[in-house]
């Protein structure tokens, strides 16, 4: 019945779509498959101070709302991005659908999520360690600064099957031609997949925004970048499935009958960031510049231990004491803030860019039971610069490093070429201050581990043909003293180390005039001491097949096809509410299973509209469905419907 209506509302879109342009009476820019102007509309647009058509119409649009980065103005590399309006990807709007699947989660939106390969932090001094949310935070270093003609909005909407909705809302606007102010607004609400007693029974709710403005002097060489962002994301913790050697009564793949651990504990992320970024220019060749940040990140977890919850927690209650009542109700509390300046100067001379800079971090851990009232202080120290030589637009090397003052360090370089990319990073990067100390309710520790190690270098190879593009790549790692969560939930160090060899490969491929063909395969093998403490798919594969034309005059472009993803057997690590963790754990096998998913995306002007079907094969394996962590059911099939349109007046 659930493919019966797929198929129908396809062609009920559709058929909207057709009526939707019958109806249009003012002929609009014909734009191409990557929702550009062509180029005569484009030579239209710029000449054209007014902005005005003959006809009086207006033609601001993606070009005329432009974005940019800090880290491009930091490197004297200011590139103006128009409003992305490419259908490639749409229909995978959720974050971890987004990375590729590349993020191992609790099977819902906003669930806690860890990356599925190893990566090195980006800070290698103290950072808090608590980063099961950190992939559904807007961080101010990465968000977008606008020059806008006219008033810019973005909105989106996204209705996922099961009542999993997002709600994503940009403005921007030129206050003067030197000057932008604008806002973001996000949020999530989706419903629990598994075991909800009302149809409002959420997993998780998000509200985040953020505020941002961007102003440049009439003469140019002063330029302020300002930001504030705030996220407090809340998620009513399940706990799993309770397994049925557990409870005989307890059956795997029911979803909404399944029966779960937890249904009085909730987690809460609220975290606030101010973020400045100014510069001066003294000349071309050297500007002086200055970066303060000031992070505030408080992590909770409530559990009411008088109900069924305490069956999933440890019987020790830690902090219980005649003064609280920690032996009935939990409240772990962890509090972190930092502050940051860095300065420095930059400048770019003979077709080299250059950078030296200072940085001071200071902050603190702090916990509701401490003892005798701690804080977990640090103050750090850092001095780094940078180096990048363009020798043309596709040949250029780059070089940068950061010194942590004693013991930590990051040395990076680069080598692009038209056909080989070249990347290299050797690292000395600091425990979390959460590895270090915690005052849990069911854990305790205090551990003086020692800086965590690392090599890796990355090609890849360019391989381009007529209707072919190849990205064949190795991967080669060596991680020593690496700190992570073992069987009994708590921080350890390994005393040895692992190498991980990771050859991949992805590739576009153009078939006949209408259809694509996009893939990417990964293997990872593990050896040494350190190994088993890594818990990687030895395969892991996504693939997609579609239609990708115009249609209709070329006034509707549209992909349609279908997504798989695979991985194979691994004990995929599993996930303790108590301390906000994933482990490692020998028993639950995360079993290969591959997952189809069919898709719809078009777009009308500069709206975008998706349809998917979530789990196409569902009933049609062995298997009754495929897990995502350990007792965490991965989706059953339903439908996700979104749209995104641009308002530029």
């Amino acid at each position: 019945m659930n493919k019966r209506l797929l198929w129908y509302l396809i062609l009920v879109s559709m058929a909207c779509g057709q009526a939707a342009l019958a109806q249009r009476t003012v002929p609009q820019p014909r734009q191409n498959q990557q929702g550009e102007l062509n180029e005569e509309e484009e030579g239209e647009t710029t000449i054209r101070k007014s902005l005005l058509d003959d006809s009086t119409r207006m033609v601001y649009g993606p070009k005329t709302s432009l974005f940019f980065y800090e880290k491009d103005i930091k490197r004297n590399n200011l590139i103006l991005y128009p409003q992305d309006t490419a259908l490639n990807n749409f229909h995978n709007y959720d974050p971890v659908a987004k990375s590729g699947w590349k993020y191992q989660d609790l099977g819902n939106i906003g669930s806690a999520a860890k990356p599925v390969f190893y990566e090195i932090p980006d800070v290698i001094g103290t950072r808090a360690g608590f980063s099961a949310y950190d992939l559904y935070f807007h961080a101010p270093e990465d968000n977008k600064y606008f020059d806008t003609k006219s008033p810019f909005t973005e909105m989106s909407a996204f209705f996922g099957g099961g009542q999993r909705n997002m709600l994503d809302i940009a403005f921007a606007r030129n206050v003067n031609p030197r000057w932008n102010v604008g806002f973001d607004f996000h949020t999530i609400r989706a419903r629990k997949t598994l075991n909800p007693n009302a149809r409002d029974d959420n997993m998780t709710v998000q509200n985040s925004y953020s505020m941002h403005t961007n102003y440049r002097s009439e003469n140019g060489k002063y330029w302020f970048l300002g930001n504030f962002s705030r996220m407090l994301h809340k998620v009513n913790e399940i706990g799993g499935i309770i397994p049925p050697e557990e409870d005989s009564t307890s059956v795997y793949f029911t979803y909404e009958d399944a029966k779960v651990w937890l249904s009085n504990t909730q987690a809460s992320d609220l975290r606030q960031e101010y973020r400045f970024y100014h510069e001066y220019s003294v000349r071309d060749e050297l500007q002086l510049y200055h970066i303060f940040d000031q992070k505030n990140k408080h992590f909770t977890l409530s559990a009411t231990l008088t109900s069924r919850d305490s069956l999933y927690y440890p019987s020790t209650r830690l902090n219980a004491t005649t003064e609280n009542t920690q032996g009935d109700t939990t409240r772990n509390y962890s509090d972190f803030k930092e502050w940051g300046n860095e300065v420095g100067f930059k400048g770019s001379f003979r077709g080299f860019y250059y950078n030296a800079h200072a940085k001071f971090r200071a902050g603190r851990m702090q916990s509701t039971f401490y003892p005798d009232g701690r804080k977990n202080n640090f103050n750090e120290v850092y001095l780094g610069g940078e180096l990048i030589g363009k020798i043309s637009e596709q040949w250029s090397i780059s070089a940068d490093g950061e010194y942590l003052i004693p013991g930590a360090f990051r040395l990076h370089g680069l080598f692009i070429s038209p056909w080989l990319e070249v990347d290299y990073t050797k690292a000395v990067y600091k425990p979390t201050a959460m590895q270090q100390m915690y005052y849990g309710n069911f854990y305790q520790w205090e551990n003086d581990f020692n800086n965590i190690g690392v090599d890796q270098i990355r090609g890849v190879f360019k391989v381009d043909f007529n209707r072919i593009k190849l990205r064949p790549s190795l991967t080669i790692n060596r991680v020593n003293n690496y700190v992570f969560f073992n069987e009994e939930r708590k921080a350890e160090q390994s005393p040895g180390e692992a190498f991980m060899l990771i050859p991949a490969v992805r590739s576009s491929i153009r078939v006949g005039q209408k259809f694509q063909w996009d893939m990417e395969v990964i293997f990872t093998q593990i050896t040494g001491e350190s190994s088993d403490n890594f818990r990687i798919p030895k395969f892991y594969g996504n693939t997609r097949f579609y239609f990708d034309s115009p249609m209709f005059n070329e006034n509707v472009y549209v992909q349609m096809g279908i997504d798989v993803r695979y991985h194979s057997d691994y004990y995929a690590e599993a996930y303790f509410v108590g301390t906000q963790q994933f482990y490692l754990q020998n028993d639950f096998n995360v079993y290969a299973y591959p997952v189809a998913d069919v898709f719809l995306d078009f777009r009308i002007h500069r709206t975008r509209v998706l349809l998917k079907y979530n789990h196409l094969n569902s009933g049609l394996m062995k298997e009754e469905g495929y897990f995502v962590t350990p007792d965490y059911t991965g989706y059953k099939s339903f439908i996700d419907l979104g749209i995104t349109w641009y308002l530029f007046d």
